[in-house]
């Protein structure tokens, strides 16, 4: 998969317009930071992404098991130790309206392993960086 977005920011702090195909996003800074919070700051558009990656995972898998589960909620924390250059996440994964034996609930833990957000973090992870004059 190959997935391309630009990121904008002009003359405001840290206000940024983020494009990814026919879809807009902002991110902004908090105002402890200098920025007007205006939306999600980076790391929490790192943590959106393995959160709603996991969501879509098992919400999949569900429809296909035809099992009943009304809300699927994924809570993400992330903690950056740039020291040390770790991050580590934490997940927590709840579900509402459903009835889920032991061994549901097990194969729904491996099936959340295989989110592909969690495996591309999991995964060697390359940068390269161009710039255009």
């Amino acid at each position: 998969m190959v997935v391309t977005v630009k990121a904008s920011l002009g003359q405001k702090k840290y206000y940024t317009e983020v494009i990814a195909g026919e879809n807009k996003l902002i991110t902004d800074e908090p105002v402890s930071s200098g920025g007007e919070n205006k939306g999600f700051n980076p790391f929490e558009i790192m943590a959106t992404s393995l959160a709603s990656c996991t969501a879509a995972t098992l919400r999949t898998f569900i429809a296909r098991k035809n099992w009943e589960v009304e809300f699927i909620n994924v809570e993400v924390h992330l903690e950056n130790f740039p020291q040390t250059k770790t991050a580590v996440f934490e997940r927590n994964i709840s579900y509402e309206g459903a009835n889920l034996d032991a061994e549901q609930l097990a194969q729904l833990h491996n099936i959340a392993e295989l989110c592909p957000i969690h495996k591309l973090l999991h995964g060697t992870i390359e940068i390269n960086t161009k710039f255009k004059e």
